[in-house]
């Protein structure tokens, strides 16, 4: 039986034919929905750990156990869990394991470009790559093939494209996999310096024999037509180059980026006149095509930035670009908070007070788009709680009293802790500004430890915020309701004016949650209206101006209050 299945759905479902028992990950896009997927097979464990370290942690103590075991993470996760990924390259596994990372050329989602095959090269770990969801499956159960047979951790890379758009995937029954069994081994798993030198030429030996494999391996397959024009390619720009040439030239198309097949390589382009390497992002494979003495187009014909495109390939070889029918006129959406967000209210009374603040990774990071305006920094999960602490510490006691830190729930779990565990040990009088909206939003409302459920929705443990600030050694915790304009604003400025670290926790669920419940929407007297625009500058996509008058969109309002509190005129009400 055939299924169009999305990319991650089909990689969650090679993990659960292959055998797969244990999950564990963090979300983030495009990689999130691996983990959704794999959720719904009662076979498998799935579970949302803090961190992409920690998801990583959990899958190799499943595979020491003699389990099959993946961690699904997207890019920028894969530097979180590179302290582990290193060193279990040397460990090896017991039970096969998967690490599917999920890269985002084009930024769509992301901070950064990242091109995750440098860590499969760095760590000396095998990475396979699909370029459509049919593979994507086979290429999950595969991997864990490799893993057992080569005693290695194997990564898994796609990216945006190949996570969310869809083929046809060949439904197949699952393997029945018993668990192996855990052999106590010391020389293998403690990787104290003694025994981590006797792992690492093994290690080596493993690269070669995966260089041999990749040779002949299935994963990387010829295409031969004419011998004018050969092309190496790989993953999503696979799909594109055949959409340019069809089957009128010769590709190699590599599924296997790392080990790659140096004497196959060889062999392609011995036989076409022009090589040329279409690759997205770094020029991986081109590199490595140089250091054999092969001297291909690549990056001097394409960019090193952003996604490709059918028609981007089609230009720089001069090919025939495809029609397509544009559709003009079509409206620009900039990502914006959402209409009854509980964000807003705290962006506003920060932008209001010209106060500086350190944003963090989540979706309150649209607070930096006007009019609010609101954020000065964002680096990556965790860095505000950090770096509001090395801000203070630079600029002194008067910095304290106009700058603060802004991270999310999820976030605050995934690596602010430490940060706020910092301050508090050596000492600023920095104010962390939690915002708890009682869900992970960015990706999609994912549970996190915070929540009091688990990825399944079942209750769980509860992580107290308050408790664990106190906890980790801040005596000043507040609550507010970013709704309550009046208290978010006194509050923000008692505390920014303490003599001691503090944490503000504006608490109120995302508005898009089921279970909230939303007020009437609000509508504006036009009579009472004196178009003085108050109203618009919290940028609710839910408020307008139309004829000279402030508008309010009852599709959209949720009844937040927030802009019935900023007009001076009453002209906001709940009543038309």
């Amino acid at each position: 039986m055939k299924k169009l299945m999305l990319g991650n759905e089909a990689v969650a479902r090679g993990l659960f034919e292959a055998g797969c028992k244990v999950v564990s990950s963090y979300p983030g896009t495009p990689s999130t929905e691996i983990t959704e997927y794999a959720a719904k097979y009662d076979e498998i464990y799935c579970e949302w750990a803090p961190n992409e370290k920690v998801g990583l942690e959990v899958a190799f103590g499943a595979s020491l156990a003699g389990a099959r075991s993946a961690c699904c993470m997207k890019h920028v996760g894969l530097n979180v869990a590179a302290d582990p990924l290193f060193t279990m390259s040397y460990t090896g596994v017991n039970g096969g394991l998967v690490i599917c990372v999920a890269d985002d050329p084009g930024m769509h989602s992301s901070q950064n470009e990242q091109d995750s095959r440098h860590y499969a090269e760095a760590a000396k770990l095998p990475m396979l790559e699909p370029s459509d969801s049919f593979e994507a499956k086979e290429f999950a159960k595969l991997a864990f093939e490799l893993s057992e047979e080569y005693d290695t951790p194997v990564l898994l890379r796609i990216c945006t494209r190949i996570a969310h758009s869809q083929s046809a995937v060949e439904i197949c029954e699952p393997d029945a996999k018993e668990l192996k069994e855990y052999i106590k081994n010391p020389k293998k798993y403690i990787m104290a310096p003694a025994n981590a030198i006797g792992r690492h030429p093994i290690v080596e030996e493993r690269q070669k024999k995966l260089a041999e494999y990749a040779n002949t391996s299935p994963l990387n397959k010829v295409e031969y037509a004419d011998s004018e024009l050969g092309i190496i390619t790989s993953g999503t720009c696979y799909q594109y180059v055949k959409e340019v040439f069809g089957d009128s030239v010769s590709v190699l198309k590599l599924g296997m980026v790392n080990p790659l097949p140096k004497e196959l390589i060889l062999d392609f382009a011995s036989k076409v006149k022009r090589l040329v390497v279409i690759e997205e992002l770094d020029p991986y494979i081109e590199n490595f095509c140089k250091s054999i003495g092969l001297t291909p187009d690549g990056k001097n014909i394409l960019p090193v930035c952003g996604e490709f495109s059918q028609s981007l390939i089609a230009r720089a070889l001069g090919a025939d670009e495809k029609k397509y029918q544009m559709v003009d006129q079509m409206p620009i959406r900039p990502p914006v908070m959402c209409a009854g967000c509980p964000h807003r209210g705290l962006f506003y009374a920060l932008s209001k007070k010209k106060i500086t603040v350190l944003g963090d990774i989540g979706c309150y990071t649209l607070g930096t788009a006007a009019p609010l305006s609101a954020i000065d920094s964002v680096l990556c999960m965790g860095a505000s709680v950090s770096g509001v602490h090395g801000f203070n510490k630079a600029r002194g006691e008067a910095s304290e009293k106009k700058t603060v830190a802004v991270i999310g729930d999820s976030t605050f779990m995934h690596s602010g802790m430490t940060g706020l565990a910092n301050i508090a040990y050596n000492g600023t009088n920095s104010t962390v500004i939690i915002v708890d909206n009682s869900i992970t939003g960015m990706t999609g409302h994912q549970q996190n430890p915070t929540t009091g459920y688990n990825i399944k929705g079942d209750p769980a443990t509860k992580i107290d915020l308050e408790a664990l600030c106190h906890a980790l050694g801040i005596r000043r915790v507040r609550v507010v309701d970013p709704y309550n304009l009046k208290e978010t604003e006194a509050t923000i400025m008692e505390e920014i004016e303490a003599d001691e670290p503090s944490v503000i926790i504006s608490r109120r669920p995302c508005a898009l949650l089921k279970y909230v419940k939303s007020n009437p929407p609000l509508h504006v007297d036009n009579d009472k209206c004196r178009s003085c625009k108050a109203c618009m500058k919290i940028g609710c996509p839910a408020i307008s101006m139309k004829d000279g008058k402030a508008k309010i969109d009852d599709t959209l309002c949720v009844g937040c209050d927030v802009c019935k509190q900023l007009c001076a005129f009453d002209a906001i009400g709940g009543e038309k």
